[in-house]
């Protein structure tokens, strides 16, 4: 069995990384400058699991190392149309900072009440379910 993926763009793998009460967020530089708060994400490669990606990704974006809890879901995203993974993570060294600074502009640590100011659009539901659970509200 052969799949064709020239025609496909890859994955994309977020990572879910709680600590310490809150999640973990970026503000990502997306097209005309308009700032979108995210989970720290990125392109899964080539032979690459969805949860390595997630812990690449971080390390990458935030300078945070982090190791892989649990896969939490994945869907097609609703504005992007593309495969999106998500994965809960834990820190396991470093502080949260914007370490890439060509595709980021700010990271935030956001406790469960305030998710809905940085993502007004709402979660996934395995993702929102994982943080009501994970979070004290």
């Amino acid at each position: 069995m052969t799949t064709d993926t020239t025609t496909e763009k890859p994955g994309i793998s977020a990572a879910i990384i709680v600590s310490e009460g809150r999640v973990l967020m970026v503000r990502r530089r997306v097209s005309e400058g308009e700032l979108m708060w995210q989970f720290p994400a990125g392109q899964i490669e080539d032979g690459e699991a969805a949860e390595d990606a997630a812990v690449r990704e971080t390390v990458e974006e935030t300078g945070l190392v982090v190791t892989s809890i649990k896969l939490l879901g994945e869907r097609v995203h609703p504005k992007t149309g593309r495969l999106m993974s998500y994965t809960a993570c834990e820190p396991v060294q470093g502080e949260a900072r914007v370490a890439d600074e060509e595709e980021l502009d700010a990271v935030a640590w956001v406790a469960h009440g305030e998710i809905k100011e940085y993502v007004p659009y709402g979660l996934f539901g395995p993702v929102q379910e994982y943080l009501d659970e994970a979070l004290p509200h």
